[in-house]
């Protein structure tokens, strides 16, 4: 398949309605071959939903294709969870594409944006806290996989995540 045009801009608070529905699409379609519907009953209605703080930070990115949202995914200093930032690491957050254009070349570009985005504020260690199914991703972009881990999103809420570092 052949590489779409694919733009990037940073998320504002107006466009968390896309967001949601594109975070919903994703997540529900892609995510159901590697987590039963116990998992994932629970975990949409945390997942699903764009993050205010994320996008408030500019450091969220929502790509375009064909003139529609087809992604997003953005990175903070800190974890996910909080905890305090390490100098010279980063991490990605809530990355997702569109279901319908899965391999048309925006996940990819919006990997490649959010990493130079990252070495540009002189980051040189990426985490990536990845779903079941995006590892295959973060390993075609030069992650490499450490063991499954079942994170916590809130009390009574866990998901089996892979955590995932790329040396910029």
């Amino acid at each position: 398949m052949t590489a779409r045009v694919v733009t990037f801009r940073p998320a504002e608070m107006q466009d968390i309605p896309a967001l949601d529905d594109l975070l919903t699409r994703s997540y529900s379609r892609l995510l159901r071959a590697d987590y039963p519907p116990s998992v994932m009953v629970t975990v949409m209605p945390l997942l699903a939903r764009a993050q205010p703080a994320l996008i408030r930070s500019g450091r969220y990115h929502g790509a375009f294709a064909a003139g529609r949202l087809a992604g997003c995914g953005g990175w903070t200093f800190a974890p996910p969870g909080g905890g305090p930032a390490r100098p010279g690491e980063a991490h990605l957050r809530h990355v997702a594409v569109d279901p319908d254009m899965v391999r048309q070349g925006v996940g990819g570009g919006l990997l490649r944006f959010l990493l130079d985005d990252m070495s540009g504020q002189g980051v040189g260690r990426v985490h990536a806290a990845a779903t079941r199914t995006a590892v295959p991703f973060y390993r075609a972009g030069g992650f490499a996989a450490g063991a499954e881990v079942v994170a916590t999103l809130r009390p009574g809420i866990e998901m089996p995540l892979v955590p995932m570092v790329l040396d910029l």
